[in-house]
């Protein structure tokens, strides 16, 4: 017990700094942690989100902001698409499933998507899962004045099944831009965890014919969500469209369009990542530091257990211990922090899109991180070990004259 007791003490006594120091561990670990698993699950969560569909077909222009703004609802429409190509593309033979959707106007900062019953009754936005309603709702009628609420969407404005709104014009809130229609709501959505969430839907000819939108495009959509009978036939779309057609975009696949926009992005997850490698070297070398200042007053201490019949290995051994129990009291503050950042990310990435990450999923880095953090404290503290490992006893006890 000799040993322990020896590095409990020495913790102890210097308990500022190694508290301190554990502090600057427990950062870096979990900065390197939160860091990691954010970019690796929203990079797989904005991938897989698809809401069921194998591409997306709107006016010319980026394709990009074609999926932004139809599958995840972020981005502003590039355009419109003409009622008869809306007809045309749903009749394609290649085509399973079209749902054209129209946007443009808000309830008070949430979006108003038109589209149509087919969408909630006749697609799984994920394998196995169609759009469910709470108890008591159902969904609202294509030529009614009705709306289904997303559930993020209902919970932040406070909507109820049977309330009655007006939506506001444009996709920002301006409360002088209140339309003069009223809509009743039906339905709210069950979670699904996906941007459907934080969107109002109505009847596409419910936004069509909103007072105030100008006549004579009533009939065009914002975009088409599609659904293909075969991955072959995105290929050929894509040829007529984007390679032989000059008026409209189609965006195919889609998780490989929002795969490109974290490639681009990419420069930022390695910032952050070097900025919390550089915080655990500098933890280390705190470490380092810590224990090789406090080596001039536990010189005597190191003397009397040498004297006492303890091995330089020994000592060596108990200096490296005290240097890694540092970094593991780090390491362990570390998730403290890691489900900290962890939380305040995914509740932004939640509101803003829609998009739920998993506090609780694991993966290797979990492990990897806090071991290698105190891995890299121990390594710190050989330098004060061999200090400690050279004391000459002797010397050290030796009466002051």
């Amino acid at each position: 017990m000799t040993l322990p007791l020896l590095i409990y003490r020495s913790l102890r006594q210097h308990a500022l700094s190694t508290m301190i120091t554990a502090g600057s561990i427990a950062l870096a670990c979990g900065l390197l942690m939160c860091v990691w698993m954010v970019k690796t699950q929203s990079q797989a969560a904005f991938t897989q989100t698809t809401t069921g569909f194998d591409a997306v077909l709107g006016a010319r222009g980026s394709k990009l902001q074609l999926v932004l703004n139809a599958i995840f609802h972020l981005e502003a429409s590039p355009g419109n698409v003409a009622a008869a190509d809306v007809e045309a593309i749903r009749r394609h033979p290649m085509i399973k499933t079209a749902i054209p959707i129209a946007v443009g106007d808000n309830l008070r900062g949430f979006r108003l998507v038109g589209t149509v019953p087919e969408l909630f009754t006749n697609v799984e936005y994920a394998p196995g899962k169609k759009f469910a309603l709470e108890p008591g709702g159902k969904f609202f009628s294509a030529d009614a004045k009705q709306a289904v609420a997303g559930s993020f969407a209902a919970q932040r404005l406070e909507l109820k099944v049977g309330e009655v709104f007006r939506p506001f014009h444009g996709l920002a809130f301006d409360p002088k831009a209140e339309h003069a229609d009223d809509f009743t709501v039906t339905g709210i959505l069950a979670p699904t965890n996906t941007p459907a969430d934080r969107v109002v839907w109505i009847p596409l000819r419910g936004l069509q014919m909103m007072s105030g939108h100008d006549a004579k495009t009533a009939t065009d959509v914002s975009a088409v969500l599609l659904q293909l009978r075969a991955p072959t036939a995105g290929f050929m779309l894509d040829m007529m469209y984007n390679k032989q057609g000059n008026r409209l975009t189609l965006a195919f696949p889609v998780g490989a369009i929002i795969a490109e926009l974290f490639n681009k992005i990419s420069w930022f997850d390695q910032v952050l990542a070097l900025v919390a490698y550089l915080v655990a070297l500098v933890a280390a070398g705190s470490v380092l530091a810590s224990i090789y200042n406090s080596m001039n007053a536990r010189r005597r201490d190191l003397a009397i257990l040498r004297a006492l019949g303890a091995r330089r290995r020994t000592i060596f051994g108990a200096v490296l211990a005290e240097a890694a129990c540092i970094g593991a009291l780090g390491a362990a503050a570390g998730f403290v922090v890691y489900f900290g950042l962890f939380a305040v990310v995914a509740n932004v990435i939640r509101t803003q899109t829609g998009v739920v990450l998993d506090l609780g999923a694991g993966h290797p880095v979990l492990w990897i991180c806090p071991l290698a953090m105190t891995g890299l404290c121990a390594l710190g503290g050989v330098v004060p070990a061999l200090k400690a490992y050279r004391t000459p006893v002797a010397e050290t006890l030796a009466p002051v004259s």
